[in-house]
C-alpha cells in the first residue's frame, strides 16, 4: 500500500506542509472529539449512579477533579453540559481548517498536474498524436485530472482521521476495561480485510470504466469535429448508433462499479452492525454483574460508534484510491512520454535566417513503415521559390514537416544556412518559418487577433498591408466589425477561401525566412488565385518560398520545380524546361491545358 502511495507523496512536494497542517488540525479535532463523550461517563459514574462500592476509575475520579469536584457538579449539572459544547465547538474549529488546509492543498497540486500536463502534451512529437485519440487526451487532461483531485482533497486526510479515530480511544478502553476493549475491536481486522480485497477488485473495474469514457468522449469529439461531413453524408443515424454503443458499453462498465460497492457497502454495514452488536452484549452482561458502570458502557458505546465509520469509510478511501492511482497512471502514460529532443546545447545562429536550404540524400520512413522519401537531394537559395509538384504519398508534405522538425530524420542531411537542421532549437527554425496549409485552422478569436499570432506586436499599417496582399481585405471589411469580427471555431463562419487567404495574411505579417504554401490556394477562384500570386511575385527574394500545389499555374512560375513520385525526385527544372521534356509534368501540363479550353 505505501508502495501505491510514492506517487503521490511525490505530487504532494510543495504541499506537504499544508497536508501536515491538516492532519494536524485532524488529530486535535479527534482528540476534542473523544473528550465530550468522557464527561457523561464521569458524570453518570461519579455523581448520578456511582458503582457499588464506591470504587471509581481514574479517569472518573481525575474528570471529576477537572470539573471543580463530586459536589460542584453535583449541584452544576449545567457546568459539564457547557464543557461539551466547548470541546464540540472546538473540535468543530480544527475539522474546519483540516478541511481548509486539505482542500487548498489538493487544489495547487491539480492546477499544478493540469499545467505540466498541458505544457507536456505541447512538446511532444507529432509521432505521438498520430498514435493518439484527442478525446481520450481531452479526457486525461480532464477527468482524469478531477479524479485525482477529489482523491487529495477528501481521502488523503481521511486515511489519517480513520486510523487515528481507531487508534486515539484505544489507551482510554484499555484503561476502562480489557475485555470490553477487546469486544469493541474484534471484527475491525476483519472489516480492514474486506476493504482491501474490495480495493484491488474496483482498481481494475475503475481502469476499464475510465478507457470506456475515453473512447466515448473521443467519439463525441470526431463526431462534433466532423459535423458538417456527417450531415453531407447523411451519417446522423450511423453516428447515432456509434454513440450509443459506446455509451452502452460505458454504461455496462459503470454498473459493474455500483455492484461493487453495493457489495461493499452492503457486507461492510453488516460487520459494522455486528461489531456494536457484540460489544453491545458483553457490555450489558458486564453491567449487570456490576463490573463496569452505566458511564463506561455509554463511553465504549459512543467511542465505538465514533471509530467504526471511519474505518469503514477506508473502503470509501480505498476506492477513491484505486480510482485516483488510475487517474495517476494514465496521466504518468503521457508524462512519461519523452518530449521533442533538443541538441545539447540547443545551438541557433544569433541572426536571423537567410533561408537556404539543402536536402542531401535524404531518406525517410514513418517508424518501421516503407521510405515516404528516398534519396531526396534539392538546393534552394535564399529568397528563391521551390514548388513541389506529385500525387498523393509522394512525400510533397513530409518535405516541409522535416524541414519544420516536426519529425526527425536519420538518413541523410538537411542544411538550413549552412548549419545542419537537426543541430538547432526547433523553436528558433519554426519562429523562423510560416505555413498555409489546404485546411488552416482559425482560433475561435476576433480577425485581427488571428492575423497576428504568429506577430503580436504588428502594427495596423502591416495588417492591412498582408490582408490586401492576400487578398482579403476587402472581405473583412464586408463584415459588420471589420477587423474586430469574431470567427467561429476553426474559423467556421468563414469560406473555406477566405479561412486559406486569412491564414496567408498572417503567414506573411509574420515576415518569415521561409514560407510554405502547402496548396495553400486550392479553395480560392482563378481570379483571386492570379491576384495573390502576383502580389507574391512582387515580394520575390524576401523570403525563401515552397510551394505545393496540384494546379500549375500556381507552380508555373516558380524558380525550381521538383517533380515527386513514390518518394522521390523525378524530374527537376523550370516550367520552361519541364514543358518541354516527356514526363510527368507535361502530362499533367496538356490534361490542364485541355480541360481549360473553351469547347
Amino acid at each position: 500500500m505505501l508502495r501505491k502511495l510514492k506517487p503521490i507523496w511525490i505530487l504532494a512536494a510543495g504541499q506537504r506542509l499544508r497536508y501536515g497542517a491538516a492532519i494536524a488540525a485532524l488529530v486535535f479535532a479527534s482528540c476534542f472529539l473523544y473528550l465530550p463523550p468522557l464527561v457523561p461517563q464521569v458524570v453518570i459514574d461519579g455523581v448520578l449512579v456511582p458503582p457499588e462500592g464506591g470504587e471509581q476509575s481514574v479517569i472518573v475520579t481525575e474528570g471529576l477533579r477537572l470539573l471543580g469536584g463530586r459536589e460542584y457538579v453535583a449541584e452544576n449539572l449545567w457546568w459539564p453540559a457547557l464543557i461539551i459544547v466547548a470541546l464540540t465547538a472546538i473540535a468543530g474549529v480544527f475539522t474546519y481548517l483540516r478541511a481548509r488546509w486539505s482542500a487548498a492543498a489538493s487544489e495547487s497540486i491539480a492546477r499544478s498536474v493540469r499545467e505540466r500536463v498541458y505544457d507536456h502534451l505541447q512538446h511532444l512529437p507529432c509521432t505521438f498524436f498520430d498514435r493518439s485519440q484527442t478525446g481520450d487526451l481531452v479526457q486525461r487532461a480532464t477527468s482524469d485530472v478531477e479524479t485525482l483531485r477529489v482523491f487529495l482533497s477528501t481521502q488523503v486526510v481521511e486515511i489519517g482521521r480513520a486510523v487515528f479515530m481507531l487508534a486515539a480511544p484505544i489507551p482510554l478502553m484499555l484503561a476502562i476495561d480489557v475485555r470490553m476493549t477487546i469486544a469493541s475491536l474484534v471484527l475491525i481486522p476483519f472489516v480492514t480485510a474486506f476493504s482491501l480485497v474490495y480495493f484491488r477488485k474496483v482498481q481494475a473495474a475503475f481502469l476499464k470504466t475510465d478507457e470506456s469514457e475515453g473512447r466515448l468522449t473521443a467519439t463525441v469529439q470526431e463526431n462534433l469535429t466532423g459535423i458538417r461531413v456527417v450531415r453531407a453524408f447523411a451519417r446522423q443515424e450511423y453516428e447515432t448508433e456509434k454513440f450509443a454503443e459506446r455509451i452502452e458499453e460505458y454504461r455496462d462498465l459503470d454498473y459493474r462499479l455500483y455492484e461493487l460497492h453495493a457489495r461493499f457497502w452492503s457486507i461492510s454495514d453488516c460487520l459494522c452492525f455486528l461489531q456494536k452488536a457484540l460489544q453491545l452484549g458483553v457490555g450489558i452482561a458486564l453491567l449487570i454483574t456490576g463490573e463496569i458502570g452505566v458511564g463506561a458502557l455509554f463511553f465504549f458505546i459512543t467511542a465505538v460508534s465514533m471509530f467504526i465509520w471511519p474505518v469503514r469509510q477506508m473502503g470509501r478511501i480505498l476506492n477513491d484510491l484505486g480510482k485516483a492511482m488510475v487517474a495517476l497512471g494514465r496521466l504518468q502514460e503521457i508524462l512519461s512520454e519523452p518530449e521533442e529532443s533538443e541538441p545539447a546545447p540547443a545551438s541557433a545562429p544569433p541572426e536571423a535566417l537567410k533561408g537556404a536550404i539543402v536536402f542531401d540524400r535524404v531518406t525517410f520512413a514513418h517508424g518501421s513503415g516503407s521510405p515516404v522519401l528516398e534519396n531526396v537531394s534539392f538546393k534552394v537559395a535564399p529568397g528563391q521559390t521551390l514548388a513541389l509538384l506529385g500525387p498523393s504519398g509522394s512525400g510533397k508534405s513530409t518535405i516541409v514537416n522535416l524541414l519544420l522538425r516536426l519529425y526527425d530524420y536519420e538518413d541523410g542531411s538537411i542544411r538550413l544556412d549552412d548549419a545542419e537542421l537537426r543541430t538547432l532549437d526547433r523553436a528558433h527554425v519554426r519562429g523562423q518559418a510560416a505555413v498555409v496549409m489546404q485546411e488552416p485552422f482559425l482560433y475561435s478569436k476576433t480577425l485581427r487577433e488571428n492575423l497576428t499570432i504568429g506577430r503580436p506586436s504588428a502594427g495596423e499599417d502591416d495588417v492591412l498591408e498582408a490582408a490586401s496582399i492576400a487578398c482579403v481585405h476587402d472581405s473583412i471589411l464586408e463584415f459588420e466589425q471589420g477587423y474586430d469580427t469574431r470567427v467561429g471555431e476553426r474559423g467556421v463562419t468563414l469560406s473555406g477561401g477566405q479561412r486559406q487567404r486569412v491564414a496567408l495574411a498572417r503567414a506573411l505579417l509574420q515576415e518569415p525566412a521561409v514560407l510554405v504554401l502547402d496548396d495553400a490556394l486550392s479553395a480560392v477562384d482563378a481570379e483571386t488565385e492570379t491576384l495573390i500570386l502576383e502580389a507574391l511575385r512582387s515580394r520575390h527574394g524576401r523570403h525563401t518560398t515552397i510551394v505545393i500545389a496540384h494546379r500549375l499555374s500556381t507552380l508555373m512560375h516558380a524558380d525550381r520545380i521538383l517533380v515527386l513520385e513514390h518518394g522521390r525526385v523525378v524530374q527537376s527544372g523550370t516550367h520552361e524546361e519541364l514543358r518541354e521534356v516527356d514526363g510527368l509534368y507535361r502530362r499533367l501540363w496538356s490534361i490542364q491545358n485541355e480541360l481549360t479550353v473553351t469547347p
